[in-house]
């Protein structure tokens, strides 16, 4: 896998737009839950009070805490509140005190100014607490005096050691009740004042509410750009991919292509790279993201409340264990997925390629069976990995469940002894579940990979394999005066892991003008041999020249160039009939397209259809005859113009008269090309210049029609099988 990510070179931006983006989607998630914190804790259960800073205090109250400050937490007080004027519109207001920059500053001078409130409070709750019950403190309070006013008529010494005294029991008390007995004096002075408490809250709820309605329209459009950029450059890798081994496969020999097989080669070019495409989108927005939203969970649930951290941990390992078991279960089955994919596809090509054949024998009760097979073995599998990954989803509902109901239980004894909040605990719900859903995604990223491992190997063997036949490092120019000439020197060829040769010690020499003509059994190398030519396989042993130079050392394709093949079934592409006559040299004028046709003898047949050169062609010539395939196969070869002609048995689906004046025509067109012609037919060849006989790959005979006669019984017996004596 880690191979096709040298193909992501070109895409290192968008890499880095999404990585940014994944950072700011994960710091906008987490910041969700603490606004649902606050509007439990804050907007409902304080009235918008967000802490011990009072954004408007009387006068009066404030100069009874005054007796709880210090020196240095009193100017803190006077540096941040300043006297409100009366005027007509508060006359019947008491004196107000309040920030110039109310709605601005926070953060260090506003936590300052809340830590000497909120203690300030928390004294002025005890000193209340005394005046209510004198008796329980053993101090003595005169009559008509509250415990804050005899504070102020002592000495300071004494003052001091008894606020001293108040002091460590304020210190013994936990923060949250510090908090909201701070929160509870602001709320009173509120309503003292004056101020509307239901209005204040509905403010805070519906500003937090706009807020995370805000963050949400945030991580959306910013969910939609990593999409967008992720979709892109996995879309960009798999047209990287389908490229390469496209590139690659052109350039395979047959070896290769048996090797592979072409069902193989079509499923690596399809389902393979989808798989990786898909894969890759999942990478880049879980890789980066989970473990960015897992650690800041872990530090936003370890700041909120520590003490539930462990329901984390078990959760987390309880996954993992989950996912363990999945993933082992399901890894064999990956495995075997892909090939049975490779199987379905070569069925399915065998069974469409091979519909007339299967209808003229009525077997289609047979094939579907065999198509059956393959579909059901794939299914089979396709099935066990789907359910038993659908199981996946439950588990982890249960264990979100199971969580939510831990903390919940945990925190409800938190809440009971005043350590904690509601707000708190439904935040830390929502933290462990990003962390959960984090690490779920990991777990289900680490499921996708083996298959796309499985995938990525299967496509970099067909990029990384090497065709066996290639350009040679030293390439040589042939010899003009040995222009077209054709030369076989004890040639042997054996197939890849064969024991035996298939043409064993062949050796001639075709001349520019000569027709060369090989016949023989079927099976005794014809075909092969003429392969050997445009190095469709390479000698094992000897050497084939062209214009007096190794084949091996001429360019590939300045050696193709030279040639004009015609393959023994005749193959046509989608398209019309002049693209598929101009399919080797585009730049021919349209009379020598017409003139190729005629040669061919396919004019006659072209002229008569509606668009004439312009008809189209259906993908595999499928909606022409076979001998109408052939022609233009013909006419194809002869439109290039060659130095070679290369006729593999391209006359069989002709009728006698047709054969024979295509021959004659040809005869015209090649008199400076050398020409080989395999057949089957005697007729075909019975007048070319050097008739090689070819028997279970060995040279049997070489010679004119009239000599083989009489020296080659192997070639007489051919000819007598097809010809009366008179004819021979």
């Amino acid at each position: 896998m880690l191979k096709l990510f040298k193909y992501l070179k070109s895409s290192i931006l968008s890499i880095l737009i999404i990585i940014v983006l994944l950072m700011c989607q994960a710091g906008l998630d987490l910041s969700l839950p603490d606004y649902t914190s606050k509007i439990i804790n804050v907007g409902i259960g304080q009235y918008g009070i967000e802490d011990s800073v009072a954004k408007v205090i009387t006068e009066e109250t404030l100069d009874n805490l005054s007796v709880f400050l210090t020196d240095e937490e009193e100017s803190v007080i006077n540096n941040n509140y300043i006297l409100l004027e009366k005027t007509e519109s508060n006359i019947r207001e008491y004196p107000l005190l309040k920030k110039e920059n109310l709605f601005i500053y926070n953060g260090k001078e506003r936590e300052e100014v809340n830590k000497v409130l909120e203690h300030a409070f928390a004294l002025s709750y005890v000193s209340n607490m005394i005046s209510n019950n004198p008796d329980s403190s053993g101090i003595v309070i005169p009559e008509g005096l509250s415990f804050i006013d005899m504070l102020k008529m002592m000495d300071i010494d004494t003052r001091e050691s008894i606020i001293s005294n108040i002091d460590e029991k304020v210190s013994e008390m936990p923060e949250s009740i510090l908090k909201s007995t701070a929160i509870e004096n602001i709320k009173l002075e509120y309503e003292h004042i004056g101020i509307d408490l239901g209005k204040m809250q509905t403010n805070y709820i519906l500003i937090s509410g706009a807020k995370m309605i805000g963050i949400a329209l945030l991580i959306m459009a910013v969910s939609i750009s990593i999409i967008f950029f992720g979709s892109r450059l996995a879309a960009r890798l798999a047209r990287t991919l389908r490229s390469k081994v496209f590139e690659k496969v052109v350039k395979f020999s047959k070896n290769e292509m048996k090797k592979f097989g072409t069902s193989s080669l079509i499923t690596r070019t399809t389902n393979d790279i989808q798989q990786i495409q898909q894969v890759v989108v999942m990478l880049m927005r879980v890789v980066f993201y989970a473990p960015i939203i897992a650690i800041g969970g872990i530090i936003k649930t370890t700041r909120a409340d520590n003490s539930m951290l462990w329901i984390i941990v078990i959760a987390v390992a309880a996954l993992f264990i989950i996912v363990g078991t999945l993933f082992i279960t399901v890894m064999p089955k990956f495995k075997i997925f892909q090939s049975l994919i490779d199987k379905l596809n070569l069925v399915s090509r065998e069974i469409l390629t091979g519909i007339p054949v299967i209808r003229a024998f009525s077997n289609e009760r047979h094939e579907e069976k065999r198509f059956d097979e393959a579909n059901t073995r794939l299914t089979k599998v396709n099935l066990f990995v789907n359910r038993t990954m659908a199981l996946m989803m439950p588990l982890m509902m249960l264990l979100m469940n199971v969580v939510c109901i831990a903390i919940v239980w945990y925190g409800a004894k938190g809440v009971d002894a005043g350590t904690i909040q509601v707000g708190d605990i439904m935040a830390y719900i929502q933290y462990t579940m990003h962390i959960i859903m984090s690490f779920l995604m990991i777990s289900m990223i680490s499921i996708m990979l083996p298959r796309a491992s499985i995938s990525a190997r299967r496509i970099i063997e067909v990029i990384e394999t090497e065709s066996t036949i290639n350009d040679s490092e030293t390439t040589k120019k042939g010899d003009i005066q040995k222009k077209g000439v054709v030369e076989f020197r004890n040639v042997c060829f054996r197939y890849p892991d064969a024991k035996e040769d298939v043409i064993t010690d062949v050796n001639f020499i075709a001349n520019p003008g000569e027709t060369v003509a090989f016949i023989g059994s079927t099976g005794s190398g014809k075909s092969t041999l003429i392969n050997l030519i445009p190095r469709f396989y390479d000698v094992t042993e000897g050497a084939i020249l062209v214009d007096g130079v190794d084949i091996r050392n001429i360019k590939l394709k300045t050696l193709r160039d030279k040639i004009g093949y015609v393959p023994q079934k005749g193959i046509l592409f989608s398209g019309t009939i002049e693209s598929n006559i101009k399919y080797g040299n585009e730049k021919i004028s349209k009379e020598k397209m017409i003139e190729a046709a005629s040669i061919a003898q396919a004019s006659e047949f072209i002229n008569k259809l509606d668009n004439n050169y312009a008809s189209n062609i259906s993908q595999g010539g499928t909606n022409v005859s076979g001998g109408q395939r052939q022609r233009l196969s013909i006419a194809r070869a002869i439109a290039t113009d060659p130095e070679i002609y290369i006729f593999d048995d391209s006359f069989s689906a002709l009728d006698f008269k047709t054969d024979a004046k295509l021959r004659k025509e040809l005869k015209k067109v090649t008199k400076n090309s050398t020409v080989f012609i395999v057949a089957q037919r005697i007729s075909t060849i019975m007048h070319a210049d050097k008739i090689i006989v070819l028997d279970e790959g060995k040279v049997a005979g070489i010679g004119t029609h009239e000599e083989l006669i009489e020296k080659c019984n192997v070639y007489k017996e051919i000819a007598l099988s097809q010809l009366s004596k008179e004819e021979i």
